[in-house]
Formats: C-alpha cells, sequence, structure tokens
C-alpha cells in the first residue's frame, strides 16, 4: 500500500478526514521553509502538499502567489526543491509528500526525468495542475514506472461523464476543487460539496480530498462529514507571511493554527 492510500486508510479507521497541508517549498527561504514544513507533520498533517515555486501559478491567489516569489526570491530551485524534500523524508519516514506544480516545471527538466528525481528524493505523489488527463500520458506511464501517485482535479463545472476520464488517470486521490477561480482564505464554505463528492464518488473508489477555500477549523469540520480529504494551504501560508522575520514566531503560529485545523477532520 503506497504512503497515500496508507494515510487515507489511517484516517478512516480513525473516523476522520485526512488533512492535506499546503506550502510552497522554499517560503520564504529553504532554512524556514524546513522548519514550516517539520512544525506541520508534527502537529498532525496527515499529507505534506508542496507547492512547487513557478514564476507564472495560475491556479493559486495572491496568498500563494506571494509565497511562490519568496521562495523564488531566495534562490529556490528543483534541485533545492528536491533536497527540501530529501531532509524531511529523513525525519518523517512514512509522511506522504505530494508535489502541486504546474506541467512547465516537469516538461522542462524532462518528463521521466523529473518524475525519477522526484521519486529518489521521497516525493510520493504529483499533482500537476494545468496538465489535462487526456494529454498525461508521458507523466502517467513514468508515475507507474517509477512509483508516484497521480492526483487530479474536479471541478464544480466538471461534467459527469468526464470525471470517470479523470478517475482512470488518477491512482492516488481526487482533488475536489471546491470553487471556481482560484486558491485562498473564503468566509464560508462552498454549499455544493457534500453532493459533488457523492457525485464523483458514484465514478471512483479513490478518496476524494476537497480544497480551495477552506481556512477555519468549522470549515475543516463542515467538508470533512463528507469528504476523505480537507485541504488547507493559504490559511497556513498567512501564518509565514505574517510574521516574515520572526522565525520564531511563525513556527509558534503555524503549530496553534496547523493543531486547530487538524482538530476539525473529527467527525
Amino acid at each position: 500500500m503506497s504512503r497515500l492510500a496508507s494515510a487515507f486508510a489511517r484516517a478512516k479507521a480513525q473516523n476522520r478526514a485526512a488533512f492535506i497541508g499546503y506550502i510552497c517549498a522554499g517560503d520564504p527561504d529553504f532554512d524556514t521553509s524546513l522548519a514550516v514544513g517539520r512544525t506541520l507533520l508534527n502537529a498532525g498533517v496527515d499529507i505534506l502538499e508542496l507547492g512547487v515555486p513557478f514564476s507564472d501559478p495560475l491556479a493559486d491567489g495572491l496568498t500563494n502567489q506571494l509565497a511562490a516569489q519568496r521562495a523564488l526570491e531566495s534562490g529556490m530551485n528543483a534541485a533545492k526543491v528536491f533536497e527540501l524534500v530529501r531532509r524531511l523524508r529523513a525525519e518523517f519516514p512514512a509522511a506522504p509528500i505530494v508535489f502541486y506544480t504546474y506541467y512547465n516545471l516537469v516538461f522542462a527538466n524532462g518528463v521521466d526525468a523529473y518524475i525519477r528525481a522526484a521519486h529518489e528524493a521521497g516525493v510520493n505523489g504529483m499533482l500537476t495542475l494545468d496538465l489535462p488527463p487526456e494529454e498525461s500520458g508521458e507523466v502517467q506511464a513514468a508515475a507507474k514506472k517509477h512509483g508516484l501517485d497521480t492526483v487530479f482535479i474536479v471541478a464544480p463545472t466538471t461534467p459527469d461523464a468526464r470525471i470517470a476520464t479523470i478517475a482512470a488517470a488518477t491512482t492516488g486521490f481526487i482533488y475536489y476543487v471546491s470553487r471556481e477561480g482560484v486558491t485562498g482564505v473564503r468566509a464560508d464554505s462552498a454549499a455544493n460539496i457534500p453532493s459533488a463528492v457523492a457525485r464523483i464518488r458514484a465514478r471512483t473508489q479513490l478518496p476524494v480530498a476537497v480544497g480551495f477555500g477552506i481556512s477555519t477549523r468549522a470549515q475543516v469540520a463542515q467538508v470533512a462529514a463528507d469528504a476523505d480529504g480537507v485541504v488547507v494551504g493559504s490559511a497556513l501560508v498567512n501564518c509565514i507571511r505574517e510574521n516574515l522575520g520572526a522565525p520564531a514566531t511563525m513556527i509558534a503560529r503555524l503549530a496553534t493554527v496547523a493543531a486547530d485545523l487538524v482538530a476539525g477532520t473529527r467527525r
């Protein structure tokens, strides 16, 4: 069983949803990002989703765009992202790590070479935001060859017929984007989550994780009642942004916020 499958199975056995925490790798710098990842995993995050910093992150709102900019300005590149994963993997051998990335970063480095390097560093899955499943054959083949799970997105506008196509390309989990638009904190959760999750589950046995706009413990609890996993990003990244230059305060705040959000996954 893969690390991702194990994480979802463990959460289900504990009658809760898996908590997936997003940060941008290298935000605001390598050493602080390592401490951030360590803090989230120690706070109970089940799956760590690492955004690979990119100059044109089309699916990301301002919070995560600025995180990527900070990471790039600090000198993060592919080699340093892989090194960050290796360091986290050494400390947390069982923790699932998923890349949240864009296809240009994979393609420009050679699909097979990039996915092999990711696997060797300790990455367990990859979500390539702008890669349609119909065009993902090379990524699927390399992922299967090197033992990485694939993650694809279902949106509120996805037709029923296409969900099956997306599920067929996926081996890790389905990421349901609960809102149209980009990432970011929202005042409330989307209203259609129960029916959307049911619609996806009717077409796949894979776990369904829900993200985009989830930022409070109450919202986590609302989503966890129906989904197999809950993804939170901007609320965690904001803890970094609000405490730049004060790493001790940043880490303490992250630990508190992450533990509170994780507690919301209990059913």
